[in-house]
């Protein structure tokens, strides 16, 4: 490997350290609202989403080219969401625990990350109608809970 390639190599990785620092933990928070998984407990399922997603993310680094890399960090996210889905399917806990996986998809995507509804759409290869319907129904769920379903919760 060629001096020049090396120190491109030395850039990148210190490039992607400081987004990762400044970055993970939102991301990480997101992941576990996607994965169900309870808060201030360990969130494994969470934590190898956000691994995954930051991986694609690094490989695809030298190729962003002005691209907000939070912006494709979040999309990686919830596109290793999206292929796992029926992993997550039983309800763990958390706030978003007993919304099936599209719903917590779209509802933390629209509302914990304020993506567009368009965007989203897009994204998930829905019409964006479908997206605002997952988005009122999720809501609406969480909003009928019984009190005493999860006391963890707000």
């Amino acid at each position: 490997m060629g001096e020049r390639q090396q120190e491109r190599e030395r850039r990148r990785a210190r490039e992607f350290a400081a987004f990762t620092a400044g970055a993970a933990g939102r991301l990480l928070h997101a992941a576990a609202l996607l994965t169900g998984e309870p808060a201030g407990q360990p969130a494994p399922a969470a934590e190898e989403l956000l691994i995954e997603a930051l991986a694609r993310t690094y490989a695809a680094w030298e190729r962003l080219r002005g691209e907000d890399p939070y912006e494709r960090a979040r999309r990686e996210l919830a596109a290793g969401f999206a292929q796992a889905a029926r992993r997550h399917r039983r309800p763990r806990g958390g706030p978003l625990g007993r919304l099936v996986p599209r719903e917590r998809l779209v509802l933390v995507l629209r509302l914990h990350e304020d993506v567009p509804e368009e965007q989203i759409a897009a994204q998930l290869g829905l019409p964006a109608e479908r997206v605002r319907t997952l988005c009122r129904h999720a809501v609406s769920a969480l909003r009928n809970r019984r009190p005493d379903a999860n006391p963890a919760l707000p």
